[in-house]
């Protein structure tokens, strides 16, 4: 295996000096790269039906440890405690949503001792603005502009439209102390308009300044974006960042930084089933919360399965606590044609259309300073362009407070 992995290191790099002018004059003729390819495609067998290819990485090996700020950094297996309070949640009608899985583990999952990962190619990069940018989000611009006239409450997150990206989220106060959130999700196959756009739904638990560079956010989701995976399927994603996006901070297992445990679930990796109009609705679940005693920010998928933590020393603000969170769904909006996207959020849908129709997140909550994961009872809800994008909240017995969202985008209200 690694005689395997030093040969098409060897590769990649020839063609990555041959495509950068270093070392040779002539360009690669589009015959030899297809040769090329050919053969990588005979090394590189697919792990799954979607074409991924998973490596199964030592977890002592994996580049979350190269961060120098975790040179010295033990492995936690296992957070000290998990939040309590897990009673009184709605059982899912088995008839109408279900739990999402990942497509790769059609073929398995990974040894004990190793994690998943999801294998980057030359064609992830090179679709990327540059090397520095791939696997990364665009710096926002602070303050963001806008031509919305959405009534923002005033302390609504500064998140309006910087560099293209528009939201419909829900979010908490400001004077709360904050420690972890979660939500369940049902996951769709949005349409993009243009491969640098992308269309997520995610939860975001902030600390920090918006208005400056010291923005502390951890994130995670689900995402279809042709430019970092290569295709149009809906994709398990996190992020996270302490300084507003600058230099700090990447998607999934892309940089160093993120501490992964689990040898089942491949960050970045494809979900299925998903879900359908006026039929079933494929969820996921995620909590993310703060060990109460080491100050690691851990994350669970599903059925509360450990995936792995973002070690307390990326952090400046979120080492102490968060002071917001989000949860919702961001497009980018490049305008690309001179008008605005046809790039969808959620299920293309507006709120309106309800169960089955639309996106929603369900049975949000927090994570309070006693490690107690309770429903949040009041939230207020931002939508930056309502006519392309909305978002309508409620609350019930069953799905707790909750709200549907999405849009088509461009339409004649949205332009």
């Amino acid at each position: 295996m690694r005689k395997k992995m030093r040969e098409l290191f060897l590769v990649l790099l020839f063609l990555l000096c041959l495509l950068n002018g270093v070392g040779a004059k002539r360009v690669i003729s589009s015959l030899r790269l297809a040769r090329i390819q050919k053969h990588l495609d005979r090394i590189n067998k697919p792990a799954s039906p979607d074409g991924d290819i998973i490596d199964c990485v030592h977890s002592h090996k994996q580049l979350a440890l190269d961060h120098p700020l975790l040179k010295n950094h033990i492995i936690q297996r296992l957070p000290s405690e998990r939040p309590r309070f897990y009673g009184g949640r709605p059982i899912r009608n088995s008839t109408i949503t279900k739990q999402a899985w990942q497509n790769w583990h059609h073929v398995g999952h990974c040894p004990k001792g190793t994690i998943p990962i999801r294998r980057s190619s030359i064609n992830d990069v090179l679709r990327a603005k540059s090397l520095y940018h791939y696997g990364k989000k665009r710096q926002r611009r602070w303050p963001p502009t806008t031509t919305s006239t959405a009534t923002r409450s005033p302390n609504a997150p500064d998140v309006v439209s910087g560099n293209g990206h528009e939201h419909a989220i829900a979010y908490t106060g400001t004077d709360q102390e904050l420690y972890g959130a979660k939500a369940t999700i049902n996951v769709w196959e949005p349409s993009i308009q243009v491969g640098n756009e992308f269309s997520l739904s995610q939860i975001w638990v902030l600390s920090g300044s918006f208005d400056g560079s010291d923005l502390n956010s951890i994130e995670a989701g689900w995402q279809v974006s042709p430019e970092l995976y290569g295709d149009s399927r809906p994709r398990l994603f996190t992020y996270w960042t302490s300084d507003a996006y600058q230099v700090t901070g990447c998607y999934n297992l892309l940089c160093s930084g993120f501490i992964q445990t689990n040898n089942k679930i491949a960050i970045g990796a494809s979900i299925s089933p998903i879900s359908s109009f006026d039929g079933n609705q494929f969820e996921i679940s995620i909590l993310i919360w703060k060990d109460p005693k080491l100050g690691n920010w851990w994350m669970s998928f599903g059925d509360n399965l450990l995936v792995g933590y973002w070690p307390a020393e990326l952090f400046t603000h979120l080492t102490d606590r968060a002071t917001m969170v989000e949860w919702g769904g961001e497009v980018v909006n490049t305008r690309s044609d001179g008008k605005h996207t046809s790039t969808q959020m959620g299920s293309g849908r507006f709120a309106e259309e309800g169960f089955t129709r639309s996106s929603y997140f369900r049975n949000l909550e927090i994570v309070d300073a006693d490690n107690s994961l309770s429903p949040v009872q009041s939230i207020t809800t931002l939508a930056e362009n309502p006519n392309c994008y909305d978002i309508k909240s409620s609350s019930s017995s069953e799905w707790g407070t909750y709200f549907y969202y999405g849009g088509p985008g461009s339409n004649p209200k949205c332009l």
